[in-house]
C-alpha cells in the first residue's frame, strides 16, 4: 500500500495494489478541486477501501472499518495491521506500530511509516481509550494537519460552491460563487474570517482597482478547510482549499478606507462601525464606536493558553487616558493582566464584553476594526506594501 503513494494509477505498484484489493474498483467519482482545478478520482473498493488520487498521483489510501451507510462492509484490521482488530484502542495501536505517536492539533493522531502517514480515525477524535471507536485508517502522502485531508474533496458542506463558468475557458464564475458563498455563509454552513477582506466587499474592492489582489477567507464548519477566494487586479481569480497555517499565511495588502471604494450605504455602516484608535504590539488595541471608548487587554491564563477581555472605559478611565495617553492604556492593560479576568472574583470580570451575551458580536467587530493593525496583517502584506 504505501508502495503506491504519490505514483500513478498505471504504475505497476498501484495496479498490485488494486488487485490486491479485488481488481477493479465498485465505485469512481471524480471531480475538479478548487480552481485552478486539480482533478481528484475515488475508486471504492469491496472490501471497504478506497484511493484517492490527485492530478493521477495516489494520495490517500482509506480503510473503512465500519460499513458505510451505501456502501461495501468495512475491513478487518487484523489483515492490515498485525496484532490489533477493530476494536483496538490507540494504546494498542502505538504498541503495534512500534513508532512514535504523534498528534495534529489536538484530536488527530498518527504515526509516519515508510514513505507516507497513517492516521487513526476515532469517534468524535476523542474515544481512543475506549474500544471500538475505531472507525478507519487513512494512508497519506503529507503529514497531518499540513494539508488538506484528501477525503475532504468530498465535503458535503464546502465541495460545491465553486461555480464555473459555462463557456469554452472555463474558470471562476464570479457573481455565481459569490452568491453560493454567500447562502452558505447565511446557513451557517460556512464562518467569516474577519481578519480578511468580508464577502460582502470583496467585488467593490476589486472594482476599485485599488488592490492588486482582493481575497476573502471563509472556514467550512464541517471539515474545517479554509477557501481562499481570491481576486486580481491582472489575472482570472482563484479559488482554492488550505489548512489553516497556510491560509492565515497568504499575502494582503492593507485594505484601503471604504470611502474610497465603498458606496453611500456601505460608507453609512462604516460610520457606525468600530474603529481602530492605538495599539501597543502584543498587549492591547484601544477602538472606538459611536464616541465610546473600548480596550481590548491581552492576558495570560496560563503557560499553554491567553485570551483578551474587552473593557468599556468608564469615567474615571477616560479621564485619565485624556491626561495620560498611550502610558495610560498600558498601565490599564497590565492591570487587566493582573486581576485575569478569567477568574471570578477579578474586578474586570463582571466587566468584561467578552463573558456577556454579546461576545461574538463584540469579538467580529473588534476584529474587523483592528484588521489592518495587527501582527498577522503586517506579515502577510507584499514587499511592495
Amino acid at each position: 500500500m504505501l508502495d503506491a503513494l504519490s505514483l500513478p494509477e498505471a504504475d505497476p505498484a498501484t495496479r498490485r495494489l488494486v488487485d490486491a484489493l479485488g481488481g477493479e474498483p465498485v465505485a469512481v467519482n471524480e471531480r475538479p478541486v478548487g480552481e485552478p482545478a486539480i482533478r481528484s478520482r475515488r475508486l471504492l473498493f469491496a472490501p471497504g477501501v478506497e484511493m484517492i488520487l490527485h492530478d493521477d498521483s495516489v494520495v490517500a489510501v482509506l480503510l473503512h472499518l465500519a460499513p458505510a451507510l451505501l456502501g461495501p462492509p468495512g475491513l478487518d484490521l487484523s489483515e492490515w495491521i498485525a496484532g490489533v482488530g477493530n476494536d483496538a484502542t490507540l494504546k494498542d495501536l502505538k504498541q503495534a506500530m512500534g513508532v512514535p505517536l504523534h498528534f495534529a492539533g489536538i484530536g488527530v493522531p498518527y504515526f509516519a511509516v515508510d514513505g507516507g502517514y497513517a492516521r487513526f480515525n476515532f469517534r468524535g477524535n476523542r474515544g481512543w481509550n475506549d474500544a471500538g471507536n475505531l472507525v478507519g485508517v487513512t494512508i497519506t502522502v503529507d503529514r497531518p494537519g499540513l494539508a488538506c485531508r484528501p477525503e475532504d474533496d468530498d465535503c458535503p458542506s464546502c465541495s460545491d460552491l465553486l461555480v464555473r463558468r459555462s463557456d469554452s475557458d472555463g474558470g471562476v464564475d464570479v457573481d455565481g460563487t459569490t452568491r453560493s458563498l454567500a447562502a452558505a455563509l447565511r446557513a451557517g454552513l460556512l464562518t467569516q474570517d474577519a481578519h480578511w477582506v468580508r464577502l460582502i466587499d470583496l467585488r467593490p474592492l476589486h472594482a476599485s482597482g485599488l488592490m492588486a489582489r482582493v481575497e476573502s477567507q471563509l472556514a467550512c464548519t464541517t471539515c474545517k478547510r479554509i477557501i481562499c477566494f481570491t481576486l486580481f487586479r491582472d489575472s482570472a481569480p482563484t479559488f482554492g482549499y488550505y489548512v489553516m497555517n497556510d491560509a492565515m499565511r497568504r499575502p494582503l495588502g492593507a485594505i484601503p478606507p471604504v470611502e474610497q471604494w465603498g458606496d453611500a450605504t456601505r460608507i453609512a455602516q462604516e460610520r457606525d462601525a468600530m474603529h481602530y484608535v492605538d495599539h501597543e504590539p502584543g498587549a492591547w488595541f484601544l477602538v472606538e464606536q459611536l464616541g465610546v471608548l473600548y480596550l481590548d487587554a491581552r492576558y495570560v491564563i496560563t503557560s499553554m493558553a491567553d485570551d483578551s477581555a474587552l473593557i468599556r472605559l468608564d469615567g474615571s478611565e477616560l479621564e485619565a487616558y485624556r491626561g495620560g495617553g498611550h502610558a495610560y492604556l498600558s498601565d490599564l492593560a497590565t492591570r487587566i493582566h493582573d486581576n485575569g479576568p478569567h477568574r471570578e472574583n477579578s474586578p474586570f470580570s463582571q466587566r468584561d464584553l467578552y463573558r456577556g451575551p454579546d461576545a461574538n458580536r463584540y469579538r467580529e467587530a473588534v476584529t474587523g476594526a483592528i484588521a489592518n493593525h495587527t501582527w498577522l496583517a503586517r506579515q502577510r502584506r507584499p514587499p511592495s506594501a
